[in-house]
This record gives structure tokens, C-alpha cells and sequence, in this order.
């Protein structure tokens, strides 16, 4: 299935569809060949069990990894959360600890935006972030997104979005 899915490549990554087999492995803690020392994370873990129930994950618009282009090495993952909503769609994003503050996420976050909004239908790609999480505000506004005011969020969160009628963040872009 997610064979015929291509890859999203980026100057240090590869953005690579899950399979189910991958997916079932993370879930169940088991270790693969090819994943980063410290992958998958708790976060990880729990996010696999929502596959079954959100399908569309595996498909073109859905969940990849992020694979170290160096090392071959899986070291983060990323997703929007399809299907898309009245044209807007979330992301979420995780960054192994010993591949962090390196630019993977905002190198990843940048394809994935792009990527997106290439969807029919999607004029907005937004991802919510934890007020006590400035790192991952960073990483956002460094993939080319902007803060996201009036939108109804849980307390302690914030969005960073596509800009409206802005350009599309650029993959390569430092």
C-alpha cells in the first residue's frame, strides 16, 4: 500500500509513509534494524494505536517518518491528521531526543506544509503547540508558519498556521 506512496525528500531527510507492519511494531515496543537508538518514544507508541482507527493515516496525506538521509536511520515522525476539515488540516511532529536540535522537525515540517496543501481542497495547515513548549513554537516558525490568533484552543495551547494568502513555505528554505 504505502509502496506506491512517494517519498518527500529534503536536503537531511526523508519523509516515508508507514506501513502496518512498521506501525505494529512501534506499537508493541518491538525494535527494528532501522530505527534511531532512542525511537520510538512514548508519544510514538501511543500515536500507533490510533492507526486503526484513522485509516487515511497510511495514505499519501496521512503519517510518514522521518529518516535520517545520513544514517538511513528513523529518527522522528510526522503527520497531518486527515482528513482535512473545511479546508484546514493539523500536524503533529516528534524528533527523536538524539537527533533534536539539529532542524530535523522544521526541515520535516516545512515538506509536510508544502506537501499539504497540495491536497484538493486544503488552503490551511496548522499544528497546536503547548505555551510551555517554545522549542516546538520555534520549529513552527521556522518551517514558515504564524501565529494563529482567535482560533478556540484548550488552555496552555497556541496554533501556528500557513499564512492566509501567503506563499508556501519553501522545503529547502534554511
Amino acid at each position: 500500500m504505502s509502496h506506491a506512496i512517494p517519498d518527500l525528500t529534503t536536503d537531511r531527510l526523508l519523509l516515508r509513509a508507514w506501513t502496518p507492519e512498521e506501525i505494529e511494531a512501534m506499537g508493541t515496543g518491538e525494535r527494528l534494524p532501522q530505527w534511531a537508538e532512542d525511537f520510538p518514544g512514548e508519544g510514538d507508541k501511543a500515536r500507533a494505536g490510533f492507526f486503526a482507527e484513522n485509516p487515511a493515516w497510511y495514505g499519501e496525506y496521512g503519517h510518514r517518518q522521518m529518516i535520517e538521509r545520513e544514517s538511513g536511520q528513523v529518527v522522528g515522525a510526522i503527520g497531518l491528521f486527515w482528513p482535512q476539515t473545511d479546508g484546514k488540516v493539523e500536524f503533529g511532529y516528534g524528533v527523536t531526543p538524539s537527533r533534536r536540535r539539529r532542524g530535523y522537525a522544521s526541515e520535516a515540517a516545512r515538506a509536510l506544509v508544502t506537501h499539504a496543501l497540495t491536497a484538493p481542497g486544503v488552503h490551511t495547515v496548522y499544528a497546536k503547540v503547548s505555551l510551555d513548549n517554545p522549542a516546538s513554537s520555534r520549529v513552527l516558525e521556522k518551517a514558515g508558519l504564524t501565529p494563529w490568533t482567535g482560533l478556540e484552543l484548550a488552555p496552555g495551547l497556541t496554533a501556528f498556521r500557513t499564512a492566509p494568502g501567503g506563499p508556501t513555505p519553501c522545503p529547502t528554505a534554511p
